[in-house]
């Protein structure tokens, strides 16, 4: 389970950075940044249950998320789907980790970030590959952003039903395809993503 332990490390205002969306064929990339207190204003059940957004349920997610956001200072950042399509997923991913530690009230002295690259953040970095299951705040940045993501992809689910994006996210699961062959793609699919330029080829050689 993820504990302050590489926090501690450090001194001043220490920030948590992960992202969610990376995989998906439709719709943004979202980042968090989040900066838990390490004090006794930390509510216990985040010291017990925060964990690995991908290892919760939906009804566990939620249900932190409007913990830690009830007690920590969070930015949220995103990458459209133009922007994912102009410059690619892994820039976009930097774009919107960027713009969430933008968003926090101040500059952190210290962000923690999710994975092996360093996303060039104006502020001191350090990656953590799998920090999601080591340290408290990446994983509480990664329910945010998860959360963040996931209702906003069912919110575009209302406008676009045939995909089930409110329980795919937009993954390329067996519904999301089989919408993709019956309607064809929207506005809010990636276009530089192989599955869907391969539909745009199609239809184009089709006219």
């Amino acid at each position: 389970m993820p504990d302050f332990s590489i926090e501690d490390q450090y001194c001043g205002r220490i920030a948590g950075i992960d992202e969610v969306g990376r995989g998906p064929l439709a719709g943004p990339v979202v980042a968090a940044a989040v900066i838990l207190p390490r004090d006794d204003r930390l509510p216990a059940v985040l010291l017990n249950e925060l964990n690995d957004s991908k290892k919760l349920s939906v009804k566990k997610r939620d249900r932190l998320h409007d913990i830690i956001m009830s007690c920590a200072e969070v930015g949220i950042g995103a990458a459209s789907v133009r922007e994912i399509d102009q410059i690619n997923i892994l820039q976009a991913t930097y774009v919107a980790m960027r713009r969430a530690v933008t968003h926090l009230s101040a500059l952190p002295d210290q962000a923690l970030v999710d994975g092996n690259r360093d996303p060039g953040l104006p502020c001191a970095v350090e990656t953590v590959v799998k920090g999601d299951s080591k340290s408290l705040s990446i994983a509480a940045a990664s329910i945010v952003a998860k959360v963040v993501r996931d209702r906003a992809m069912a919110r575009l689910a209302v406008r676009y039903p045939f995909f089930g994006w409110e329980g795919n996210a937009g993954y390329g699961v067996k519904k999301h395809m089989a919408g993709l062959g019956d309607v064809g793609p929207t506005p809010h699919h990636r276009r530089s993503f192989k599955p869907i330029a391969n539909l745009f080829d199609a239809m184009m050689d089709g006219r």
